[in-house]
């Protein structure tokens, strides 16, 4: 097998479904580029880090104990939440959730190139399958 049908397939994978994707990664690149939705995405992962934070993890480190007395587990107190544990600062909840925004940011910029490449990719993907096609059909013809 030539070597550039191995560069065609994943393209050709790609373009296949292209048409449809596109509109869903011009949604996406509409979703995560919008500062409202990177807001709404960043204090839910805030409000979610900070919950676990504060989970009591004092009866399961309890249990652990019970299987392995000499694990560090016998040593944490009943009412220990995962951030004690942990050893967190307070913030952070807050800098997960600005990584969290930041994030977005950065896939809202991939989704909107994604978007703005697909009928060039559409395009490269049905010249390479024309050219496997070609190919295909001259081999057999020897």
């Amino acid at each position: 097998m030539p070597r550039w049908t191995l560069l065609a397939v994943p393209l050709l994978a790609i373009a296949a479904p292209l048409p449809a994707q596109a509109a869903d990664v011009r949604d996406a690149a509409e979703t995560l580029t919008d500062p409202v939705e990177q807001d709404r995405m960043a204090e839910t992962v805030t409000a979610l880090v900070d919950a676990l934070m504060r989970l009591n993890v004092g009866p399961l480190a309890e249990a652990v104990a019970r299987v392995d007395p000499e694990s560090g587990a016998a040593y944490i107190p009943h009412d220990a939440t995962l951030g004690e544990v942990a050893g967190r600062d307070p913030d952070y909840g807050r800098r997960v959730g600005d990584d969290v925004r930041a994030t977005g940011r950065m896939a809202g910029h991939l989704a909107t190139a994604a978007a703005a490449y697909a009928p060039v990719l559409k395009d490269m993907a049905r010249d390479l399958a024309a050219q496997w096609d070609y190919e295909r059909d001259a081999a057999r013809r020897r």
